[in-house]
């Protein structure tokens, strides 16, 4: 779970919404300090966990536009060398994937 709390050092979320593998008593700790309540739900054969099952059937849009947007084969290979240029096209990837 160190990468997961690296990515959400600099940020302030109200919620942290992850699958059952982000399920951890540190990750839960680390978003609880931030001022953010943790959106996971127990992995099996664990102690059952509360969450807000609205906002974790969201999670689903996410997923399905992340799945949208890599069907651009510039966005799934990386073929730009600089962020910026990445950026950009990831950018007009979503657009493109909204309006269809």
């Amino acid at each position: 779970m160190v990468e997961a709390e690296t990515l959400l050092k600099d940020l302030l979320p109200d919620y942290v919404i992850g699958d059952k593998g982000y399920d951890s008593d540190p990750l839960r700790h680390a978003i609880r300090r931030q001022g953010a309540k943790p959106v996971i739900p127990a992995r099996k054969g664990l102690r059952r966990r509360r969450y807000d099952k609205t906002k974790y059937k969201l999670r689903n849009v996410i997923e399905r536009f992340f799945n949208r947007v890599k069907h651009f084969r510039r966005v799934a290979t990386r073929y730009d060398k600089t962020d910026h240029n990445y950026l950009g096209f990831v950018c007009l990837a979503a657009l493109v994937t909204t309006i269809l």
